[in-house]
């Protein structure tokens, strides 16, 4: 039985206030006519993992496999997944290309197993050019990283 997936856009943006310093992460899921709006944030942490962060917090959201295109304004995390950078640095024991361990190792993790059961299109959206959901991820993550009851990022080694 072939079982069509459901077609999800996910548009992501995480930023800090200082960085390193308190972060957030804004997230809006669209399929057809729904919308779910996520954020979070971290008192001590970096915007390159808050960047990370919504990615992961997006796909987590999908109850069932889906066709994904996600939308974000970091190249770090675009050009990555599309150059299948992750996967490269898995088979070499979390290495980068100059032999050193992989920043943010943790949330790549978490990033490859959250995306593992969907077909996910990473695609770069320019930032703070107008594009009304990614100003929308923009202000939810900000919002987050404004809060005063932020989380330890155990992950975070500053």
């Amino acid at each position: 039985m072939n079982v069509e997936r459901k077609k999800v856009t996910i548009y992501t943006d995480g930023a800090c206030i200082r960085n390193p310093g308190p972060g957030g992460y804004g997230v809006v899921l669209i399929h057809g006519e729904h919308r779910k709006e996520l954020s979070g944030g971290y008192r001590q942490t970096t915007s390159n993992r808050m960047e990370l962060m919504a990615a992961i917090v997006g796909l987590r959201a999908l109850k069932t496999d889906c066709d994904v295109t996600l939308w974000s304004d970091s190249a770090y995390l675009v050009n990555q997944m599309r150059g299948r950078i992750p996967e490269r640095w898995m088979r070499n024991g979390w290495r980068n290309s100059d032999k050193k361990p992989v920043l943010n190792r943790d949330l790549w993790e978490q990033l490859m197993a959250a995306r593992h059961r969907h077909e996910v299109r990473f695609s770069k959206v320019r930032g703070h050019a107008g594009n009304m959901e990614n100003e929308r991820c923009d202000r939810l993550a900000r919002d987050a990283a404004e809060r005063e009851d932020l989380p330890e990022d155990l992950g975070y080694k500053g």
